[in-house]
């Protein structure tokens, strides 16, 4: 098939242009690389595990920020210098169209997942990676502040509003946010799409007809997305913010300079480092009318095997040895998150009480890694257009258009080629 590289404004995805040059030779010692977007904190005992069971293999674990992943790893698969490796998440769907990743289906270790960690990671019924484990974010709380304020988890959005007012008014920062990353604004704003838009049975087909191109953001989201914009409007969310980092956000959030601060459980360990004395908290984001708000989240990321890896047989055992209870155990420790193996289930702890409804309903969604082809570059494109709506120069309406003009400009480049 012929391949191309696409240049999509903001990001280099690899679309087929020539036969990319495969690696050439397997490397030394059952050397395994591993490219990853999350940081090797939340691998260290998962890592651990695998040097013990597989004691003959050598992982090189190569972080790449999530903001700067899908380039890096388009222009190495390119360039035939691709890892063995690939730890994605939305972009899994879009590598497999393209042939760039090992077809898994016919792997016994397989049978030990559920669908819905599959699901995801799946095109025209064939399975293209394994799931790690889940991820959920919502809004940490300082409990301390919350209750020397007298103050709770707010029941509905309008709530929420006031809830920053109060803070504000008691002279206590209410909301932290990193916002220089376009990650923060996109998952806050889909939290508000999750409970407005998804929550209704009504729209349950939404997703697939937007990946077939016959629906758009512009038009179903935007009354739920103009309602969290007002978050931006009430003074909660203020354009200062786009100077922040989020290390920079979990510093001050940490440190109790802040009540609120939007992150999941891959915080945790840093933020009990900083302050190992805080009393932390989790609720959804919360609904209009007060009903269980929804957490976004879902299947997190997954490993797939690059289909040119010279090291297939190692990387295979890898993926057979993450299919265990121990090794879904082992991911766990280091970031909390729901296995998806058959059969395995885990207490998320106290932090987490407060969303104990929301994981009961399955009220954790992520549709760009749920269900788009594109997703990656689809929310790229929309979080750095909500970041010049924080700056006041874009709308909501003008964001929503951008991410739908991306989507379309990809399949239709996909479609060319194919």
């Amino acid at each position: 098939m012929k391949k191309t590289v696409l240049i999509c404004g903001f990001l280099i995805l690899v679309l087929l242009c020539g036969n990319l040059v495969a690696a050439t030779s397997a490397l030394p010692g059952g050397v395994l690389r591993w490219m990853a977007y999350n940081t090797r904190s939340t691998r260290v005992t998962y890592l651990a595990h695998l040097a013990e069971e597989l004691p003959d293999i050598h992982m090189q674990y190569d972080h790449v920020p999530v903001d700067h992943f899908t380039v890096t790893l388009s222009v190495q698969l390119l360039s035939g210098k691709g890892p063995d490796l690939i730890e994605g998440g939305g972009e899994t769907r879009l590598l497999a169209s393209m042939d760039r990743l090992l077809d898994l289906t016919d792997e016994p270790f397989l049978g030990q997942y559920r669908y819905a960690g599959l699901a995801p990671f799946s095109v025209d019924g064939r399975v293209y990676a394994v799931p790690l484990q889940s991820w959920f974010e919502g809004i940490y709380y300082n409990k301390a502040i919350f209750a020397e304020h007298g103050l709770a988890p707010p029941a509905t959005f309008d709530e929420w509003i006031e809830l920053h007012k109060k803070l504000r008014e008691a002279g206590v920062k209410p909301q932290t946010m990193g916002a220089q990353s376009w990650a923060s604004l996109m998952k806050q704003s889909i939290g508000i799409v999750n409970n407005e838009f998804y929550a209704r049975p009504e729209n349950a087909g939404f997703d697939a007809a937007f990946d077939r191109g016959e629906a758009k953001l512009a038009e179903a989201w935007l009354p739920a997305v103009t309602l969290w914009s007002r978050m931006i409007d009430e003074g909660c969310l203020t354009p200062d913010m786009l100077d922040y980092s989020d290390e920079q956000a979990l510093m001050e959030f940490a440190s109790g300079e802040a009540a609120m601060w939007e992150s999941g459980p891959w915080s945790i360990g840093e933020i009990l480092r900083i302050n190992p004395h805080i009393q932390l908290g989790m609720f959804p984001f919360p609904t209009v009318e007060g009903s269980t708000g929804w957490l976004v989240g879902g299947p997190g990321s997954a490993l797939s095997i690059n289909v040119d890896s010279p090291n297939m047989e190692a990387a295979l055992r890898v993926l057979e040895a993450t299919a265990t209870q121990e090794a879904q155990l082992a991911l766990i420790a280091d970031n909390m998150g729901e296995p998806y193996l058959e059969g395995m289930q885990v207490d998320f702890g106290p932090v987490y009480a407060g969303c104990a409804d929301a994981f009961a309903l399955e009220q954790v969604y992520a549709p760009w890694t749920a269900a788009w082809t594109f997703g990656n570059p689809i929310v790229e494109a929309y979080g750095k257009a909500l970041q010049e709506v924080l700056a006041g120069s874009k709308t909501v309406e003008e964001a929503l258009a951008e991410a739908d003009a991306v989507n379309a400009h990809m399949r239709a480049a996909l479609e060319a080629i194919e």
